[in-house]
């Protein structure tokens, strides 16, 4: 099978990250797929067409046209009004939707008709989460040195130096949640010489990262009663609470700030699912913080968007096995020959096919192989109505198809 793979300019406000590196085009050209980018995708992430161009992708100059020409559309962050109205039942959508927290988007992407895929719930062999992982551990290290930053007086914070100085102890910084973003905000934290404490409920997680982290930091079970107490003390708070698909559990409330000194910052990495304290609300990297109760809160919903060459790698790294799989074998195949795969269809057909994500929009869950069907059956029906998609698709730029061409006799035996 093959298919065309289409990846639009990312358009969330600064958002720089890319679907997919060079790199990843040439795997996706050498097993015979067509990729299209849109013209200047890659900037943000310090990629230009023509190294995407000269492994094969065909340039663009819309996102008109790469929903138009592909069938396989891949993104990093969940779409905006505007993708969601160029989706098709024909399209596969690949990319983080984090959609307990947002009824209206899940509404429209059922609308739509298309499969979409969401990176956060894909699971592997083991149940763990290996598209998500990249980006939390970009985001685990980016909340303590944002955390960091805001802590300074200038920003709203309480002036205290994260690991202190010599005759001055260091700050307090409290992480709840010892999942990848937790482990890695911790790293950070324990580097900067800070006096950590690590929060989860589960104590085989707590054992690993007393191993792990060699007792450079404290362990601590998240009970209600023991994070209340710790709040007095804490100059950072990172929020990294993940409930696989569904809205993040609320750790702390607006009642408890008053327990916190004035100019404490609270970091809150579960923003994209609903967030982990009561008062949190979505922010930007040009907008990040905003104050309640005398407590500065960090909010931004794409924290790896500020790193988008770290990040852009990484997650091509992790997405490319699972995309070669979709484009060369198809949404339905693959979620078949991959269980883990089909933990990440979200929506498919007009249905919500994620048991969690159904729950938290209030929605009807539909089992993805009847939802799949559904789908396959509204596109003929469409498909019927429609003149055929060779003749309404656009052509690929002429010097897209020579460098192809190129690359194809540079790699000829001489």
């Amino acid at each position: 099978m093959t298919t065309k793979v289409g990846i639009p300019t990312e358009i969330k406000p600064d958002e720089y990250r890319v679907a997919i590196t060079p790199a990843g085009v040439r795997e996706l050209a050498d097993a015979g797929h067509e990729v299209i980018i849109q013209r200047g995708a890659g900037e943000g992430s310090a990629i230009v067409d023509e190294d995407y161009e000269a492994q094969g992708a065909g340039i663009v100059p819309g996102a008109d046209e790469v929903f138009g020409e592909a069938d396989l559309i891949v993104k990093v962050k969940e779409p905006l009004p505007e993708e969601v109205a160029r989706l098709q039942p024909r399209h596969t959508l690949f990319t983080y939707l984090h959609l307990a927290p947002a009824p209206e988007l899940t509404k429209g992407l059922a609308d739509s008709g298309a499969t979409c895929i969401a990176y956060e719930t894909v699971e592997d062999r083991n149940g763990r989460l290996p598209l998500l992982a990249p980006m939390s551990e970009v985001a685990g290290k980016i909340a303590t040195q944002a955390g960091a930053f805001m802590l300074e007086k200038p920003l709203g914070g309480r002036g205290i130096l994260l690991g202190g100085v010599p005759g001055v102890a260091a700050a307090n910084v409290v992480v709840i949640g010892g999942g990848v973003v937790g482990m890695n905000a911790a790293f950070i934290a324990i580097g900067m010489e800070a006096d950590v404490f690590v929060y989860d409920r589960n104590i085989d997680r707590l054992r690993e990262l007393d191993v792990i982290f060699g007792g450079r930091c404290s362990t601590c079970y998240a009970s209600t009663l023991e994070i209340e107490q710790r709040l007095s003390e804490a100059d950072l708070i990172i929020g990294a609470v993940l409930v696989h698909g569904a809205r993040a559990p609320r750790v702390i409330t607006r009642e408890q700030l008053k327990l916190m000194k004035r100019g404490a910052v609270l970091v809150d990495v579960s923003i994209d699912q609903g967030g982990c304290f009561e008062t949190s609300r979505p922010t930007t990297h040009s907008d990040p913080t905003y104050e309640v109760d005398g407590i500065r809160h960090y909010c931004v919903t794409n924290m790896p968007g500020a790193t988008p060459i770290t990040s852009t790698y990484a997650l091509t790294n992790a997405t490319l096995p699972y995309l070669l799989e979709l484009a060369t074998l198809g949404p339905r195949a693959a979620a078949t020959a991959d269980p883990g795969l089909s933990r990440g269809v979200n929506v498919a057909g007009g249905h919500v096919t994620y048991a969690p994500v159904a729950e938290a929009v209030g929605l009807p869950y539909t089992p993805l192989d009847e939802a799949l069907a559904a789908g396959e059956r509204a596109w003929a029906r469409l498909s019927a109505l429609l003149p055929s998609r060779a003749a309404c698709r656009r052509r690929v730029s002429s010097s897209a198809r020579a460098a192809r061409r190129r690359r194809r006799r540079s790699r000829r035996p001489a």
